[in-house]
Protein backbone atom coordinates (compact mmCIF):
# COMPACT_ATOMS: atom_id res chain seq x y z
CA UNK A 1 0.00 0.00 0.00
CA UNK A 2 1.60 3.25 -0.91
CA UNK A 3 1.11 6.78 1.11
CA UNK A 4 -1.27 7.87 -1.57
CA UNK A 5 -4.06 5.68 0.07
CA UNK A 6 -3.72 4.96 4.39
CA UNK A 7 -6.02 2.10 5.68
CA UNK A 8 -6.05 1.14 9.44
CA UNK A 9 -8.74 -0.89 11.76
CA UNK A 10 -8.66 -0.26 15.09
CA UNK A 11 -11.72 -0.72 17.54
CA UNK A 12 -14.41 -2.50 14.56
CA UNK A 13 -13.87 0.66 12.20
CA UNK A 14 -11.96 0.39 8.94
CA UNK A 15 -10.61 4.15 7.84
CA UNK A 16 -9.58 4.56 4.50
CA UNK A 17 -8.32 7.79 3.92
CA UNK A 18 -7.46 8.94 0.15
CA UNK A 19 -3.80 10.45 1.10
CA UNK A 20 -2.95 13.22 -2.17
CA UNK A 21 -4.28 16.63 -0.64
CA UNK A 22 -2.03 18.32 -2.08
CA UNK A 23 -3.79 17.23 -5.97
CA UNK A 24 -7.05 17.55 -4.06
CA UNK A 25 -6.91 13.48 -3.65
CA UNK A 26 -7.69 12.70 -7.42
CA UNK A 27 -8.46 8.87 -8.06
CA UNK A 28 -5.59 7.81 -10.04
CA UNK A 29 -5.38 4.16 -11.71
CA UNK A 30 -3.19 3.21 -8.24
CA UNK A 31 -5.37 4.31 -5.71
CA UNK A 32 -8.66 2.31 -7.56
CA UNK A 33 -6.57 -0.67 -7.39
CA UNK A 34 -5.31 -0.02 -4.01
CA UNK A 35 -8.91 0.71 -3.05
CA UNK A 36 -9.86 -2.77 -4.13
CA UNK A 37 -7.24 -4.33 -2.63
CA UNK A 38 -8.73 -3.39 0.46
CA UNK A 39 -11.97 -3.73 0.93
CA UNK A 40 -11.40 -7.49 -0.74
CA UNK A 41 -8.52 -7.73 2.22
CA UNK A 42 -10.98 -7.00 4.75
CA UNK A 43 -14.13 -8.60 3.67
CA UNK A 44 -14.29 -11.23 5.56
CA UNK A 45 -12.55 -9.31 8.98
CA UNK A 46 -15.62 -10.37 11.34
CA UNK A 47 -14.86 -8.09 14.05
CA UNK A 48 -15.79 -4.65 11.32
CA UNK A 49 -18.64 -2.67 12.40
CA UNK A 50 -18.25 -0.14 10.24
CA UNK A 51 -16.06 1.44 6.82
CA UNK A 52 -15.45 5.11 6.41
CA UNK A 53 -13.94 6.83 3.62
CA UNK A 54 -12.66 10.11 3.92
CA UNK A 55 -9.98 12.63 2.11
CA UNK A 56 -6.98 13.71 3.45
CA UNK A 57 -6.80 17.77 4.31
CA UNK A 58 -10.16 20.14 4.38
CA UNK A 59 -10.35 20.87 0.56
CA UNK A 60 -11.38 17.79 -1.06
CA UNK A 61 -12.90 14.47 -0.70
CA UNK A 62 -11.85 12.93 -4.14
CA UNK A 63 -11.98 15.75 -7.52
CA UNK A 64 -12.57 13.33 -9.41
CA UNK A 65 -10.16 11.20 -11.74
CA UNK A 66 -6.45 11.86 -12.08
CA UNK A 67 -6.68 13.55 -15.32
CA UNK A 68 -2.56 13.43 -15.68
CA UNK A 69 -2.78 9.62 -15.12
CA UNK A 70 -5.79 9.18 -16.82
CA UNK A 71 -4.63 10.85 -20.13
CA UNK A 72 -2.82 8.15 -20.89
CA UNK A 73 -5.69 6.00 -21.60
CA UNK A 74 -6.33 6.87 -25.52
CA UNK A 75 -7.69 2.91 -26.98
CA UNK A 76 -10.73 1.38 -26.83
CA UNK A 77 -9.19 -1.41 -24.97
CA UNK A 78 -7.20 0.63 -22.53
CA UNK A 79 -10.77 3.07 -21.27
CA UNK A 80 -12.35 -0.78 -21.09
CA UNK A 81 -9.82 -1.79 -18.85
CA UNK A 82 -10.41 1.60 -17.22
CA UNK A 83 -14.08 0.91 -17.23
CA UNK A 84 -13.32 -2.47 -15.14
CA UNK A 85 -10.77 -0.84 -12.91
CA UNK A 86 -12.63 1.85 -11.14
CA UNK A 87 -16.04 -0.49 -11.23
CA UNK A 88 -14.11 -3.31 -9.39
CA UNK A 89 -12.88 -1.00 -7.06
CA UNK A 90 -16.34 0.68 -6.30
CA UNK A 91 -18.28 -2.70 -6.62
CA UNK A 92 -15.72 -3.76 -3.52
CA UNK A 93 -17.21 -1.30 -1.35
CA UNK A 94 -20.87 -1.62 -2.64
CA UNK A 95 -20.66 -5.52 -1.81
CA UNK A 96 -18.48 -4.91 1.67
CA UNK A 97 -20.17 -6.63 4.54
CA UNK A 98 -20.95 -3.84 6.94
CA UNK A 99 -21.84 -0.38 5.97
CA UNK A 100 -19.74 2.04 4.43
CA UNK A 101 -19.69 5.82 5.21
CA UNK A 102 -18.42 8.36 3.19
CA UNK A 103 -17.47 11.36 5.03
CA UNK A 104 -17.23 14.35 2.39
CA UNK A 105 -14.79 16.50 3.90
CA UNK A 106 -14.76 18.62 1.05
CA UNK A 107 -15.27 18.60 -2.98
CA UNK A 108 -16.43 15.51 -4.55
CA UNK A 109 -16.31 15.65 -8.10
CA UNK A 110 -16.97 13.35 -10.74
CA UNK A 111 -15.35 10.09 -10.39
CA UNK A 112 -15.19 11.49 -6.68
CA UNK A 113 -19.19 11.96 -6.54
CA UNK A 114 -19.37 7.98 -8.02
CA UNK A 115 -17.31 7.39 -5.11
CA UNK A 116 -19.56 8.80 -2.78
CA UNK A 117 -22.50 7.47 -3.89
CA UNK A 118 -20.99 3.63 -4.40
CA UNK A 119 -21.39 4.03 -0.43
CA UNK A 120 -24.00 3.24 1.79
CA UNK A 121 -24.84 6.59 2.77
CA UNK A 122 -22.79 9.97 2.91
CA UNK A 123 -22.37 12.62 5.19
CA UNK A 124 -20.62 16.15 4.34
CA UNK A 125 -18.60 19.25 6.12
CA UNK A 126 -20.59 22.17 5.52
CA UNK A 127 -18.00 23.56 3.15
CA UNK A 128 -18.76 20.61 0.89
CA UNK A 129 -19.76 20.16 -2.62
CA UNK A 130 -20.52 17.24 -5.22
CA UNK A 131 -21.45 16.94 -8.24
CA UNK A 132 -21.65 14.44 -11.44
CA UNK A 133 -19.54 16.77 -13.95
CA UNK A 134 -18.25 14.05 -16.49
CA UNK A 135 -20.60 15.33 -19.16
CA UNK A 136 -18.26 18.41 -18.90
CA UNK A 137 -15.27 15.99 -20.32
CA UNK A 138 -17.98 14.61 -22.93
CA UNK A 139 -17.94 11.14 -21.20
CA UNK A 140 -20.94 9.47 -18.87
CA UNK A 141 -20.12 8.18 -15.44
CA UNK A 142 -18.03 5.67 -15.52
CA UNK A 143 -17.99 3.35 -12.57
CA UNK A 144 -21.53 2.39 -11.54
CA UNK A 145 -22.27 5.92 -10.36
CA UNK A 146 -25.22 6.88 -12.71
CA UNK A 147 -26.73 3.76 -11.59
CA UNK A 148 -25.72 4.08 -7.90
CA UNK A 149 -27.36 7.99 -8.20
CA UNK A 150 -30.45 6.55 -9.46
CA UNK A 151 -31.48 3.98 -7.32
CA UNK A 152 -30.85 6.80 -4.18
CA UNK A 153 -32.69 9.80 -5.77
CA UNK A 154 -35.06 7.48 -8.09
CA UNK A 155 -34.43 7.85 -12.32
CA UNK A 156 -35.52 11.43 -13.43
CA UNK A 157 -34.01 13.15 -10.42
CA UNK A 158 -30.90 10.89 -10.66
CA UNK A 159 -30.75 11.82 -14.62
CA UNK A 160 -31.15 15.74 -13.92
CA UNK A 161 -28.09 15.82 -12.35
CA UNK A 162 -26.33 14.18 -14.87
CA UNK A 163 -27.20 15.84 -17.40
CA UNK A 164 -26.98 19.66 -16.07
CA UNK A 165 -23.82 18.51 -14.54
CA UNK A 166 -25.22 21.08 -11.78
CA UNK A 167 -22.82 20.72 -8.28
CA UNK A 168 -24.54 20.92 -5.15
CA UNK A 169 -23.58 22.40 -1.88
CA UNK A 170 -23.64 20.56 1.32
CA UNK A 171 -27.28 21.82 2.40
CA UNK A 172 -28.67 21.02 -1.29
CA UNK A 173 -27.11 17.53 -1.23
CA UNK A 174 -29.21 16.92 2.00
CA UNK A 175 -32.25 18.91 0.88
CA UNK A 176 -32.13 16.03 -2.07
CA UNK A 177 -31.34 13.42 -0.06
CA UNK A 178 -27.97 12.40 -1.35
CA UNK A 179 -26.20 13.07 2.17
CA UNK A 180 -27.49 12.13 5.30
CA UNK A 181 -26.42 14.44 7.71
CA UNK A 182 -24.23 17.80 7.54
CA UNK A 183 -22.03 19.16 10.00
CA UNK A 184 -22.53 22.46 11.14
CA UNK A 185 -21.01 26.07 10.18
CA UNK A 186 -17.98 25.97 12.77
CA UNK A 187 -18.28 22.46 13.82
CA UNK A 188 -15.11 20.42 13.60
CA UNK A 189 -16.07 18.00 10.76
CA UNK A 190 -13.85 15.55 12.58
CA UNK A 191 -15.36 15.62 15.73
CA UNK A 192 -18.80 15.77 13.61
CA UNK A 193 -18.34 12.52 12.16
CA UNK A 194 -17.03 10.63 15.01
CA UNK A 195 -20.74 11.58 17.31
CA UNK A 196 -22.46 10.61 14.08
CA UNK A 197 -20.58 7.41 13.57
CA UNK A 198 -20.54 7.01 17.48
CA UNK A 199 -23.87 4.83 17.65
CA UNK A 200 -23.60 2.90 14.92
CA UNK A 201 -20.37 1.79 16.80
CA UNK A 202 -22.26 0.63 19.48
CA UNK A 203 -23.62 -2.70 17.74
CA UNK A 204 -22.26 -5.69 17.30
CA UNK A 205 -20.49 -6.87 13.56
CA UNK A 206 -22.99 -9.36 12.67
CA UNK A 207 -26.08 -7.32 13.11
CA UNK A 208 -24.05 -4.92 10.94
CA UNK A 209 -23.75 -7.39 8.68
CA UNK A 210 -27.72 -8.26 8.51
CA UNK A 211 -28.47 -4.19 8.29
CA UNK A 212 -26.25 -4.18 5.36
CA UNK A 213 -27.52 -6.98 3.79
CA UNK A 214 -31.14 -5.72 3.93
CA UNK A 215 -30.13 -2.24 2.93
CA UNK A 216 -28.08 -3.87 -0.22
CA UNK A 217 -30.87 -6.13 -1.06
CA UNK A 218 -33.46 -3.10 -1.39
CA UNK A 219 -31.18 -0.97 -3.16
CA UNK A 220 -30.45 -3.81 -5.68
CA UNK A 221 -34.75 -4.28 -5.99
CA UNK A 222 -33.84 -7.87 -5.03
CA UNK A 223 -37.17 -10.02 -5.45
CA UNK A 224 -37.94 -11.14 -1.99
CA UNK A 225 -38.04 -14.62 -2.41
CA UNK A 226 -34.02 -14.13 -3.24
CA UNK A 227 -32.96 -11.95 -0.59
CA UNK A 228 -35.26 -14.18 2.17
CA UNK A 229 -32.65 -16.87 2.65
CA UNK A 230 -29.37 -14.52 2.99
CA UNK A 231 -31.45 -12.62 5.56
CA UNK A 232 -32.70 -15.40 7.07
CA UNK A 233 -28.96 -16.62 7.74
CA UNK A 234 -27.73 -13.57 8.90
CA UNK A 235 -30.39 -13.51 11.40
CA UNK A 236 -30.20 -17.27 12.90
CA UNK A 237 -26.21 -16.27 13.19
CA UNK A 238 -26.94 -13.34 14.74
CA UNK A 239 -29.78 -14.53 17.04
CA UNK A 240 -27.74 -17.24 18.47
CA UNK A 241 -24.73 -15.21 19.20
CA UNK A 242 -23.48 -15.03 22.52
CA UNK A 243 -23.83 -10.88 21.89
CA UNK A 244 -27.57 -11.55 21.85
CA UNK A 245 -28.07 -14.10 24.74
CA UNK A 246 -25.97 -11.30 27.11
CA UNK A 247 -28.11 -8.32 25.98
CA UNK A 248 -31.20 -10.62 26.67
CA UNK A 249 -30.21 -11.47 30.13
CA UNK A 250 -29.27 -8.32 30.56
CA UNK A 251 -32.60 -7.20 30.12
CA UNK A 252 -34.31 -9.91 31.78
CA UNK A 253 -32.46 -9.02 34.87
CA UNK A 254 -32.94 -5.66 35.38
CA UNK A 255 -37.06 -6.40 34.72
CA UNK A 256 -37.05 -8.84 37.94
CA UNK A 257 -34.94 -6.10 39.50
CA UNK A 258 -37.92 -3.76 39.26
Amino acid sequence: MSSDLLASVEDGLLRVTINRPEKRNPLSRAVLAQLQQVFEEQRDNDTLVLALICGAGDRSFAAGGDLRDLEQVRTVEQARALFDLGNGAFQAIRSFGVPVVAALNGVALGGGAELAVACDLRIAAAHARIGFVQGTLNIPTAWGGGSDLAAILGPARGLELLCSARVLSASEALAAGLVEAVAPEGVSFAAFVERFIGPWMQQRPQVMRAFKWQAAARKLGMARELADPRDRDLFAAAWCHADHWRAAADILSKETKK
